[in-house]
């Protein structure tokens, strides 16, 4: 084991000790006082079966027989989740097949952050995550089951659901995916055309154009942000099958899958002697093993908050320099867009996760013998799924992955890795502490000394792009976007903009409270800044003009004048915009409750 990855998981087993020991115990108490079905009143069960065939109603009076949950984020709007419409159906054929039952147990929301981006409704999605934890709780609280199914894929959607699922961690529990669209018009293209449009040279219908050809069907969108960086992030804690993740929705092997995930979330029941609750599963090395995962494929930076999140909610206390400590260590393998020009297609292609964990395994960057929901240990999740065609077959058969990627332009190994220390920086100093995804960022762009723009809204900075008031070099600072202030809305509205002022020579940065997500691009962008301005961060003292210093290279954001002339400077105050409308009054006490975005930025756990 490499003796960095070692030393930073021996250290957050000890700072968890007394709440992992504590969440461990409400586990095995929760299980033990479960009203298990041979003990529910009659009137319960009924209850619970009356809707059923007579088929199932018969398995679930045999309490032998496993019924599982299924837990939907399905609707037809988002692309990567229209899928989904009937694999309830297809996991209930599946797992008659094994004598066992299956109901849908709840549903939960489903929000896109591409239809909301830069819209209203963006400033409930990082809320949404623990309310899907909630509603994933509320479902699973009838208490009728032996095991999870979860279907989800996007930003907020499997965080949340893998929050919920913890908080019944007696149980099993897997995820079921439903692949990425086929490829459509390269990601590189397409940005390309979004800055040409910032800079007015092609219409909108030149636009649409574009974005239409780039999502063009169902599955999920294929470049490397939250939702493909969740379905790395699943593998490697063992809660999803591996090589799983990005077969696509038409291929045959898809089906194949589900049906096999079906398969094994019934053999690891607590009804046979294979019992695996995800409680267990998800550790204090399964939670290292997932960041390795996602600093290798230099992954969404919305898991610097979302790893943090989920750790607590099986009671680990994970930071932020837990994550950089591991970055530094942790060498880059993959180049999938924004950080090259493949897409998840292209990496799935080129040996995928399985071939990647093998090359992490090799060198030591992930614990082997972690627990896990499928195989005998983490070691099992260097295989890969194939149809099974001979015979009267119609499963799948597993087989070790390529040795060596089969596209070094795509995915690399340990000993020529695209760099020697994973995609993300903190970046500290005397405005706060800050993260940047530096994996997409070229060298010569990760160090910024320039005049400070201030706004309080990014829609402001389209009118000053317009007026050529940015011709210059300049960190641009949007300020009051943090957890307490907007729920923290991602702001790719300016990447665009800042991304064309890049091209023309002027050194730019952004620094801000809100996110920039997995899509963080060639911009050095200091995002997730905690205090966060409503908190009263030095960063709501800020003025045009200001000298700031970004610097990724030494891991430094600073505020250049006489620090305590701009800690007497009096607040900015907080705009009245951005509170109410589009649902957004309803969330307000959820934003009061907000913990920082270092903390997971969660209202479930606050900064306990």
């Amino acid at each position: 084991m490499n003796a960095g990855i070692a030393a930073v998981t021996n250290r957050i087993i000890e700072r968890s000790a007394d709440l992992r020991a504590d969440y461990l115990a409400q586990v095995q108490q929760d299980r033990q006082d479960r009203p298990v079905r041979g003990k529910l009143s009659c009137g319960n069960l009924a209850h619970g079966f009356a809707a059923c065939g007579e088929e199932d109603k018969n398995s679930l009076k045999l309490m032998e027989a496993a019924n599982i949950a299924i837990v939907t984020a399905y609707n037809d709007m988002l692309s990567a989740h229209h899928p989904y419409a009937d694999y309830p159906e297809k996991i209930k054929r599946a797992l008659r097949k094994m004598g066992c039952t299956a109901q849908v147990a709840g549903g939960v929301p489903a929000m896109c952050d591409g239809v909301t981006q830069g819209q209203p409704g963006m400033e409930l999605s990082l809320l949404s995550r623990d309310l899907i934890a909630q509603c994933t709780a509320v479902a699973l609280s009838h208490q009728m089951f032996d095991g999870v199914l979860a279907l989800g894929i996007c930003d907020k959607i499997v965080p949340g659901l893998l929050m919920g699922v913890l908080s019944f961690g007696y149980l099993p529990a897997l995820f079921v995916p439903a692949g990425p669209m086929q490829s459509g018009m390269a990601n590189k293209q397409k940005q390309r055309i979004r800055q040409l449009y910032a800079e007015g040279k092609v219409d909108r219908e030149e636009l649409l154009r574009a974005e239409s050809e780039s999502y063009h069907s169902a599955g999920t969108c294929t470049f490397y942000g939250t939702a493909n960086s969740n379905q790395v992030v699943l593998e490697a804690l063992g809660l999803q099958l591996p090589g799983s993740s990005f077969v696509n929705p038409d291929n045959p092997l898809r089906e194949r899958l589900t049906e096999e995930a079906c398969f094994q979330v019934a053999r690891i029941t607590a009804l046979g002697n294979n019992y695996r609750p995800v409680g267990e599963i998800v550790d204090e090395r399964a939670l290292v093993n997932a960041t390795v995962a996602l600093l290798a494929t230099g992954g969404s930076t919305n898991h610097t908050m979302h790893l943090v999140a989920i750790g607590r909610a099986a009671g680990i206390r994970m930071n932020w320099n837990d994550i950089a400590d591991l970055s530094a260590v942790v060498p880059l393998l993959a180049r999938v867009y924004p950080n090259g020009e493949a897409d998840v297609n292209h990496f799935h292609a080129a040996g995928g996760t399985a071939c990647l964990f093998r090359q992490l395994l090799a060198g030591g960057f992930m614990h082997a013998d972690t627990k896990t929901a499928w195989g005998t240990n983490f070691a099992d999740f260097t295989q890969e799924a194939i149809l099974n065609t001979e015979g009267s077959g119609d499963g799948v058969i597993w087989r070790q992955s390529p040795m060596e990627p089969l596209d070094r332009q795509v995915l690399t190994t340990v000993d020529q890795p695209f760099s020697a220390e994973g995609g993300l920086r903190l970046l500290e100093g005397n405005l706060g502490r800050s993260v940047m995804k530096v994996s997409a960022v070229a060298p010569e762009h990760r160090s910024v000394e320039a005049p400070a723009v201030v706004i309080d809204d990014q829609d402001d900075l389209a009118a000053l792009f317009a007026a050529g008031e940015l011709n210059r070099d300049c960190v641009v600072v949007v300020r009051f976007q943090g957890p307490q202030a907007l729920g923290m809305p991602e702001l790719h509205k300016l990447t665009p903009l800042l991304g064309s002022l890049q091209d023309h020579g002027h050194r730019v940065a952004l620094v801000t409270d809100g996110r920039m997500s997995g899509a963080s691009g060639k911009v050095p962008a200091a995002i997730h800044l905690v205090p966060e301005a409503a908190a009263g961060g030095l960063l709501s003292r800020l003025r045009n003009g200001d000298i700031l210093r970004v610097d990724a290279v030494t891991g430094t954001l600073e505020f250049m004048g006489d620090l305590a002339q701009l800690q007497a400077r009096p607040a900015a105050p907080q705009p009245d915009a951005g509170q109410r409308g589009c649902g957004r009054d309803l969330f307000r006490i959820n934003r009061a409750a907000m913990g920082t975005a270092e903390r997971g930025a969660s209202f479930l756990y606050g900064d306990r």
